[in-house]
């Protein structure tokens, strides 16, 4: 998944670490060893180290009660959580899909936040209801500041953070329409986006500061994503209304099962050259199996005349076609998220429509990009 490792399963949702995740564990358990040495100079080195791991470790726990709090929100709504998953800037908890509606969406964006702010309740009360003191004092206090700061940062209003998907939730409850309210809300996540970049590099340029650095990092970050979530919702908007069968590709290749080897090699010569693999169909035009060249060289060209198509295909099972009303942006996420190139089309009959192809569907969204003439 993306060079992550996954490390097992939350409540049953599978749990990846990006390898990004260790260097920032590195980095914070040695810079928080090196404050507790510091503001506790009695302490060993070896006891603040394994100090700073734990706190480290606490801080990552939060982030991850941060991303279950969505998980279980969107789990509640029907929405399968495809996985959780914790690298340099954070964790992200992906979704099999939006929320059915605005109200429902700013739910699960404000669940992450709800919970840190919590979890910063806890540690304070935690801090002040018990009588501590030393490097537990001072672990508990970092717990909570960390845990505030992470709801506050998050409630930024722009794509891709919570804020943002609470933007978003607003600006669909207003216009009626999703795909208004993430490009609306990447838009602001750009402009902050900027802000943090600016913040980073004009101390490093001016000063020879690298003290905002890592504000720096966040303002690529912000950019990048809000950026891709802005152009995705262009192609999901460009998608709306459509079906699998508004994308079959035209004269697809199907050929009959009742073809003999030779017709077949005839017909592909003249009518398809550039295709390898094909449809069959039977009398009724319903899918049948499939047949590619390759299949073809295990049968000696003596024999072709005399031997049908339907000895030499194979199978298609049905798991691997869509229905022609399917719309057509599910058709696009199944291609993506199987690796295909192509999908057979089906009516609820088992009647072939066509073959869709990736190709096919971005020339429909340009088709549906360019204006219309007055």
């Amino acid at each position: 998944m993306n060079g992550t490792i996954r490390v097992g399963n939350l409540f049953g949702i599978p749990f990846y670490i990006n390898p990004s995740w260790f260097f920032v564990l590195a980095l914070v358990t040695w810079s928080y060893s090196s404050g507790l040495g510091a503001q506790f100079p009695l302490l060993s080195g070896g006891l603040a180290l394994l100090l700073g791991l734990m706190t480290a470790l606490l801080l990552f726990a939060s982030v991850v009660a941060h991303e279950l709090g969505h998980s279980f929100v969107a789990k509640a709504q029907g929405i399968d959580v495809k996985s959780i998953t914790l690298f340099i800037f954070g964790g992200l908890a992906s979704l099999e899909k939006e929320s059915n509606t605005p109200a429902e969406a700013f739910w699960v964006a404000i669940a992450g936040p709800i919970v840190s702010l919590l979890l910063f309740g806890i540690f304070t009360a935690i801090g002040f209801g018990i009588p501590t003191s030393g490097p537990l004092a001072a672990i508990l206090g970092v717990l909570a500041a960390v845990n505030l700061a992470l709801a506050l940062f998050n409630l930024i209003p722009g794509l891709p953070l919570d804020g943002g998907n609470i933007l978003k939730a607003a600006v669909w409850k207003i216009t009626g329409n999703p795909y208004k309210g993430v490009v609306f809300a990447s838009r602001v996540g750009q402009i902050f986006g900027w802000v943090a970049i600016a913040s980073g590099l004009l101390p490093l340029l001016l000063f020879g500061s690298f003290a905002n650095f890592w504000n720096l990092l966040v303002g690529f970050f912000l950019l990048q994503n809000a950026g891709n979530a802005a152009q995705f919702a262009r192609v999901q908007e460009k998608l709306t209304g459509l079906t699998a069968a508004d994308a079959v590709t035209h004269d697809s290749p199907i050929v009959s099962v009742h073809l003999t080897l030779r017709e077949f090699a005839d017909e592909q010569i003249l009518n398809w050259q550039n295709w390898r693999r094909f449809l069959v169909t039977d009398d009724n035009g319903q899918l049948v199996g499939a047949i590619s060249v390759d299949d073809m060289r295990s049968i000696s060209t003596a024999l072709w005349s005399e031997t049908q198509v339907r000895e030499v295909m194979r199978p298609i099972e049905t798991s691997t076609t869509v229905q022609s009303h399917q719309p057509l942006l599910e058709v696009v996420q199944i291609l993506e998220q199987q690796h295909l190139s192509t999908l057979p089309v089906i009516r609820d009959n088992g009647v072939l429509v066509g073959i869709l192809e990736k190709a096919s569907v971005i020339h429909l969204l340009q088709k549906r990009a360019q204006p219309n003439p007055a």
